[in-house]
């Protein structure tokens, strides 16, 4: 079951008055809104039904104007943009309801590292979608005597593995017929998989999860473990080798991981140099690749630890 309006109007709620009135109107007519992008000096678009459209659909383009951007960023952090400084610092907002906001501008740096965005220029708005049940397939797959098993999910870009890997927490953390109900830690360095907004998480992730948000995730993994006890730990997007040490930390700990790294295949995986030597040490013992056929979550193939084939689709 997919929610796709999932309180729609927390994100029509900070919009510059003038654009929520064209953004209310095209969701009078129907389809799944997924993205707004509001730019200085070009037209206003929305992604609706994976369709991207010029508004107004009748009329001449509005071209989105810096006063627009400027009472939305205003509305959209509560007239504090100071507060939002951390999450700025890695290029977005979050907001009520767990949409995410991408934000471009003139970049501040600081001895070499990014301090803040100013002058924002381009709001890309992507509306939160939790589509509960996607994983219901996988589960059986990826768990063994009612407990989970330590999982890789390949993904290629925008093929749905942060959904797919939300529903997996949530089923892992409430417990169903294939996996008795754990703790589960969840490191969510970018607000993509709780969404979380003043530390409430607003997705589902089940009722036995807690989370560290905006969190780096290698130093992520090793304070959940020493301070919530978790007998599960889900991550997205690792890629680096503290990344991959945090893991093995966390396998020497005895809890079970859920991660995830972009790839094509197995094969790319496997030529990663890091994550390589994991493969080749048959430390996952769960991997499963998505394809790309615009369903978010579609699982291709499913792999055990020795590479044998699982599952084929």
């Amino acid at each position: 079951m997919e929610k796709t309006g999932k309180k729609i109007s927390h994100v029509t709620g900070v919009l510059a008055r003038s654009v929520r009135i064209i953004i209310e109107n095209i969701l009078r007519e129907g389809g799944a809104l997924q993205e707004i992008r509001m730019r200085i000096g070009q037209p206003l678009t929305v992604m609706i039904d994976g369709e991207e459209q010029i508004l107004p659909l009748k009329e001449r383009a509005h071209i989105v104007t810096k006063e627009e951007i400027k009472e939305t960023i205003e509305y959209m952090s509560r007239y504090s943009l100071y507060a939002y400084e951390n999450e700025l610092r890695q290029g977005f907002l979050t907001l009520e309801g767990g949409h995410r906001v991408g934000v471009a501008g003139k970049v501040i740096v600081d001895r070499g590292k990014v301090k803040n965005i100013q002058y924002i220029s381009s709001l890309n708005i992507r509306i939160a979608h939790e589509v509960i049940g996607c994983a219901d397939e996988l589960i059986p797959y990826i768990t063994k005597n009612k407990k989970v098993c330590h999982t890789l999910i390949i993904s290629p870009p925008r093929c749905g593995k942060t959904t797919l890997l939300r529903d997996l927490i949530r089923q892992i953390s409430d417990g169903n017929e294939y996996v008795k109900g754990c703790s589960v830690g969840v490191v969510d360095e970018r607000s993509e998989i709780g969404g979380c907004y003043m530390g409430i998480v607003q997705n589902n992730l089940g009722m036995r999860t807690d989370v560290l948000d905006c969190c780096p995730k290698a130093e992520g993994m090793i304070m959940l473990i020493r301070s919530m006890s978790p007998q599960v730990v889900a991550v997205d997007e690792i890629g680096t080798a503290e990344d991959i040490h945090a893991i093995e930390y966390a396998m020497q700990c005895g809890c079970k991981l859920i991660a995830s790294v972009h790839g094509m295949d197995m094969e790319e995986a496997a030529r990663k140099p890091v994550l390589g030597e994991m493969i080749r040490r048959k430390m996952f013992e769960r991997y499963i690749v998505l394809g790309n056929d615009g369903h978010p979550g579609k699982v291709k193939e499913i792999y055990d630890e020795r590479g044998s084939v699982l599952c084929r689709k």
